[in-house]
């Protein structure tokens, strides 16, 4: 088990060196996600009781359709000679996998974050119960991360290019784009939203499983 945690560590550690030589992420991804949300206001006006009102769901489409990227730019990194190098390393596919996971779900948190600031200053977003939020934060990234390594994962190993990612990706995040939505509307009205948050950790642990048990499958089909 610990050299499997070690594997995943050291994957996780080139895919993020990798993420900051390009800056993919950084420099287009994140501008674009705060560029949609100023577009919106003046799409619908710029009433601040409504914008006050549409703005958590929005913010949250948001991370949706720009996480995406995120998952594609995975998708794109596996290239046949990279997956032939990783078998004659002898890499544990649970640890390649496990490592991509968690390269995606940490610049899914940092996507979050800045946006988030953005969202929060666009549309006077209230920051009620701030430890409930983090919580949410952290697992709809896990849960997009592990999504869209899973997915890419597919595609990689035969199923089509990555310009399917985003057509696996987004129908299956309907259920964390729910839980989260909810969550937050629950804290602005002062509602339990622990059924949302249990919602979240369950389609996290099932994306997880399905994509630990696939790892294997998945590279000896490549």
């Amino acid at each position: 088990m610990s050299g499997i945690r070690r594997q995943a560590l050291a994957v996780a550690r080139r895919d993020l060196a990798r993420e900051r030589r390009r800056g993919e992420v950084l420099w287009v991804t994140i501008p674009f996600g705060v560029i949609a949300l100023l577009l919106v206001p003046l799409a619908i006006g710029t009433d601040q009781a409504t914008l006050h009102r549409v703005g958590p769901g929005l913010y949250w489409v948001v991370v949706l359709l720009f996480g995406v990227l995120v998952g594609v730019r995975g998708a794109a990194d596996e290239t046949g000679p990279q997956r032939d190098a990783a078998a004659l390393l002898g890499l544990d596919p649970v640890a390649v996998f496990a490592g991509r996971t968690i390269a995606t779900s940490s610049l899914l948190v940092l996507f979050e974050i800045v946006v988030g600031v953005a969202a929060v200053a666009f549309y006077d977003i209230d920051l009620i119960g701030v430890g409930w939020l983090v919580v949410v934060v952290l697992l709809v990234a896990a849960g997009l991360g592990t999504l869209a390594t899973l997915a890419s994962s597919i595609v990689a190993a035969g199923a089509g290019a990555a310009a399917l990612v985003p057509l696996l990706v987004a129908p299956l995040a309907i259920p964390l784009l729910l839980g989260a939505t909810q969550s937050l509307d629950g804290l602005r009205q002062g509602r339990s939203i622990l059924s949302w948050i249990l919602l979240m950790i369950v389609v996290v642990l099932v994306l997880g499983i399905v994509g630990v048990v696939s790892s294997g499958p998945l590279q000896e089909s490549r």
